[in-house]
């Protein structure tokens, strides 16, 4: 187990005029669960790779344990990763795959089978350590390379979209598992994913990254809450926050031909001291709510009842699209036209029109 640092750590990749990761700095500690998550072509995966010794490291650095990893060559790293495509060896057994790379080292065949059984028995896979993985599921095929990951006993585990080939109900399920056993072995571990769900619910901090830049480094919970910035705001949640870039007024922000969304007077402060007259404002679905009166005036696109919950998917002009979601069944219909307000306990993010950036 170890401390990793990227300290201005940057990659180019050759033939490229713009850096893939751009001087990324993020300190993760002895045992920590991060993950980086972004749109694809965000650098996460390069960052990654920078880490494991996969990518050259061109300015700043990355250091492991307090060691600086500039040159030093993948296998001298000790990390293990594990991969979205699983890389089992097809020819051989359960047991074999996971003991493999102990083999290469020399370790005695008593002492591999011992862990590979420990590591087993953490996974569930004891009764298939005897079979080809032709003869596994998805995700027991998973758990194999995870298996072959622990065996090893590394500083650091790199997990690069290990559930992307799974279905939607497995993933769910191995992901719960990935975590539980990262709390329980304690091993600092990165984890890449495009899937901000996924981010949410197995990160101890999440980092989000955007066309080799890291946008914000906090817990799921801070970045759910307090997003740094537009980009982030609209990323992190499902469905996204509504956000839209509308003319300030003496009470609120203008939306659509006559209606408004009400503003708190600290926040029409800020923004009047900031000289704007207009502000992109960013609310999340759940704190808007059907009004009977005194709302934003929209007219229903399409009603999503998920059971628990329903989303209503709707539009103030052309071009202003809103969500909300309503935790009754609602008789609202397609092509209804309804007022929506803020909620008694909703929150309204306020963003620099022009920059993006988070207006404290």
């Amino acid at each position: 187990m170890a401390t990793i640092a990227y300290k201005n750590a940057s990659c180019i990749y050759e033939g490229s005029d713009k850096l893939a990761v751009d001087s990324l700095n993020l300190d993760i500690a002895d045992g920590e669960f991060v993950v980086l998550v972004g749109p694809s072509g965000s650098g996460k995966s390069t960052a990654l790779r920078m880490l494991a010794g996969l990518e050259d490291i061109d300015e700043g650095d990355i250091e492991i344990g307090g060691r600086n990893m500039r040159g030093v060559p993948s296998k001298d790293r000790d990390i293990a990763m594990v991969f979205q495509n699983y890389a089992l060896y097809p020819n051989k057994t359960v047991a074999e795959n996971m003991g493999f790379a102990l083999k290469l080292r020399g370790v005695p065949a008593d002492e591999r089978r011992r862990k590979v059984e420990e590591a087993a028995k953490l996974l569930d896979l004891t009764d298939f350590l005897d079979r080809k993985p032709a003869k596994l599921s998805g995700g027991q095929r998973q758990r194999v390379a995870m298996g072959r990951a622990i065996v090893r006993e590394p500083q650091v585990f790199c997990m690069d979209e290990p559930l992307s080939n799974l279905d939607a109900k497995l993933r769910v399920q191995t992901r719960t598992q990935i975590a539980a056993l990262q709390r329980r072995l304690g091993t600092t571990t990165v984890y890449v994913t495009h899937d901000q769900v996924e981010a949410m619910t197995m990160g101890d901090r999440v980092a989000v990254l955007r066309n080799g830049k890291l946008q914000q480094f906090a817990s799921p919970s801070d970045l759910y809450d307090r997003p740094a910035n537009a980009f982030v705001a609209g990323f992190i949640g499902s469905p996204a926050m509504n956000l839209l870039t509308a003319p300030i007024t003496s009470s609120g922000v203008k939306i659509g031909e006559d209606s408004s969304l009400a503003l708190e007077r600290d926040q029409l402060t800020r923004l009047h001291e900031a000289g704007l007259s207009e502000v992109t404002v960013g609310i999340r679905p759940e704190h808007l709510m059907v009004s009977d009166s005194g709302g934003i005036d929209v007219v229903i696109d399409l009603v999503e009842d998920l059971g628990s919950e329903t989303y209503l998917y709707a539009h103030a002009a052309p071009d202003i699209e809103l969500v909300a979601r309503s935790l009754s069944r609602t008789p609202v219909r397609l092509a209804d036209t309804v007022e929506l307000r803020k909620s008694p306990e909703g929150v309204v993010h306020l963003f620099h029109p022009e920059t993006g950036e988070r207006i404290e």
